[in-house]
């Protein structure tokens, strides 16, 4: 899905990701790496294979939008270093692209951890127009991306049944990113009026508000 915002023009994938097109930039909210090996240690029976799926989709993404820097906007790291943190230095290394993280709740990982890597990491970062957070927050002069709230949206049709789909949330001043890592829920929003929303169904992204 491309859309325009602020006469910059961006592209919404289907994983979750957003490509701004004039900065060559990948945005990425939410991936929470490491949670699947947490849950995993604690005796939750998630597969295996769900571990290598976040990486598959970021190679995906990557390798289709060719991005100069990718920006995660918080919550990269579920919590503390487990098994997939050697994952994730393997990627890093391996895509050989710059990397940006904008600190979440859930980033508590030492930071010279990251900077072995090379990740730079910011409170928050402004690009021209766009401030770019975790958490939303509302600005009389940038419009916003941030992700932290893992927005979906639910869908009913006459015979009541349902669907219900992560979504980019847009407001008139800001765009909430869905949630790009697996088995990280998704908090259910209410469109208003000026609100657009755009679901993510069946590997492709539609507008359905």
């Amino acid at each position: 899905m491309k859309i325009e915002i602020r006469n910059n023009n961006f592209i919404l994938h289907s994983s979750g990701a957003v490509f701004w097109k004039e900065q060559k930039i990948l945005l990425i909210s939410d991936v929470h790496l490491g949670k699947i090996a947490h849950f995993r240690k604690h005796g939750l029976a998630i597969p295996g294979n769900a571990i290598a799926e976040n990486f598959n989709r970021l190679d995906e993404v990557v390798a289709l939008q060719k991005p100069e820097k990718i920006i995660f906007l918080g919550d990269l790291f579920h919590s503390k270093i487990n098994n997939e943190w050697n994952l994730f230095a393997y990627w890093v290394n391996k895509i050989q692209t710059e990397i940006v993280l904008v600190e979440g709740n859930h980033d508590i990982i030492e930071q010279q951890n990251y900077s072995d890597l090379n990740i730079e990491i910011h409170k928050e970062l402004i690009l021209d127009d766009f401030l770019l957070t975790h958490h939303p927050v509302e600005n009389e002069w940038f419009f916003n991306f941030c992700g932290h709230v893992h927005p979906g949206i639910k869908l009913k049709d006459v015979g009541r049944q349902s669907l219900k789909l992560a979504c980019f949330f847009h407001k008139e001043k800001q765009m909430i990113l869905p949630a790009f890592g697996e088995f990280t829920g998704k908090y259910f929003m209410r469109p208003y009026e000026n609100d657009k929303v755009y679901a993510i169904a069946n590997n492709e992204v539609i507008r359905v508000f």
